[in-house]
């Protein structure tokens, strides 16, 4: 299942409805170049074959992100908060990271 149709799901859109897809892909990306900036394997944030890990901190994004203006403050720090978590977590394992192999 790509990307986009489990962001559709996430954010409570219609498989079918293509109304949002470019700005649901648009977060998708967003998620991805934001992951990107920190220390995380860059062969990590693909579009295919997505890590689960990898895969919830995109959801929890578009989620954050999509349809702003009908989220109340609260749910907006709340998915902020689970973002900034999840990426956190991803940065602290060398699972994610290049920092063992500039080590080596």
């Amino acid at each position: 299942m790509s990307l986009l149709i489990k962001a559709k799901m996430a954010c409570r859109v219609s498989e079918s409805t293509v109304t949002y897809n470019d700005e649901l892909t648009s977060l998708i990306e967003a998620a991805l170049a934001d992951l990107g900036i920190t220390d995380i394997d860059e062969a990590k944030l693909t579009t295919e074959d997505t890590d689960p890990l990898i895969e919830r901190a995109v959801m929890t994004y578009c989620k954050m992100n999509f349809g702003y203006a009908v989220l109340t403050n609260d749910q907006y720090d709340r998915l902020k908060s689970s973002y900034d978590e999840q990426k956190s977590q991803l940065l602290m394992s060398s699972s994610y990271t290049n920092w063992g192999e500039s080590n080596a």
